[in-house]
């Protein structure tokens, strides 16, 4: 079941992988990504359907546009392959819960819990993206992250029983939200609202699984961030106050939460005796 659940997950990456290139060009320039139909960028010629499926029509194409042969960025079969690398993986830490639910409605849980890392991973590419490129985390892909999270959140702990799971959930969206609100407030221009916003999603996900990838995905991003800023200083490519995207590390952060932040908060506590 396992090896089944994972290669579903791989083959849905490849697809929403396509997908999320459509959102991270289309969303910041205020653009539908129902329509128009996609189309070269140099001639404006519709892309066909057999030239749209995810890496291997680039690879049959070498690259280029089927009309005018303008070259088309690496960037979309690279995003392609990272999402489904990035599902499988996601699937892979869901699959042994999946395996051992028992036959009770409680084995739709980590179903449940699957799809919403899913979808917490899928906005995670699009909005790293996305601030990589315009330095923006656009509301039109996390304000709807937090109904669409919340549901899924409550149907697993109606399904789970599991209701002290959701409370945490709650402390943490109000707890992480607080925390980058009050850091905008004291230092102006040192974290966006963008950054805030964001910030609330990631502690209603990370706190619903656990109080430690809650305190790991928090620190985790301020580490991970701290450590990329003070590289490129040293490097000369970036100066103290120059502007770097924090919604990156934020995610990854929180995807450090998501795969070793229990382990790690409880290898710590064993360290200081606390465990």
């Amino acid at each position: 079941m396992s090896l089944v659940i994972v290669t579903l997950a791989a083959v849905l990456g490849l697809a929403v992988g396509s997908f999320l290139n459509v959102v991270v060009y289309r969303v910041p320039n205020g653009l539908s990504v129902v329509a128009p139909a996609s189309a070269c960028p140099s001639c404006g010629h519709e892309i066909r359907a057999r030239d749209n499926v995810p890496v291997l029509s680039w690879l049959v194409l070498r690259g280029r546009c089927r009309d005018c042969s303008a070259p088309i960025s690496a960037r979309y079969p690279l995003v392609e392959m990272a999402t489904a690398a990035l599902f499988a993986l996601v699937a892979g830490l869901a699959a042994p819960a999946v395996d051992s639910a028992p036959t009770s409605p409680s084995t739709a849980v980590p179903f449940i819990v699957l799809i919403a890392l899913l979808y917490f991973m899928a906005i995670s590419i699009a909005l790293a993206l996305i601030d990589a490129d315009v330095h923006r985390l656009p509301n039109a892909i996390v304000l709807p992250a937090y109904p669409v999270l919340a549901a899924l959140l409550v149907l697993s702990s109606a399904a789970s029983g599991d209701w002290v799971a959701l409370g945490r959930a709650g402390i943490g969206l109000a707890a992480l939200g607080g925390m980058y609100l009050a850091l905008a407030l004291v230092v102006p221009g040192g974290m966006g609202l963008g950054d805030v916003k964001l910030a609330g999603v990631l502690g209603m996900v990370l706190a619903y699984l656990g109080w430690g990838p809650l305190a790991v995905g928090a620190f985790g991003a301020f580490v991970l961030g701290g450590s990329f800023a003070i590289g490129l200083v040293l490097a000369g490519r970036a100066r103290r106050g120059s502007g770097i995207p924090f919604g990156p590390w934020m995610l990854a952060g929180a995807w450090l939460g998501v795969f070793i932040g229990q382990p790690l908060l409880d290898g710590y506590l064993r360290i200081i005796g606390l465990a």
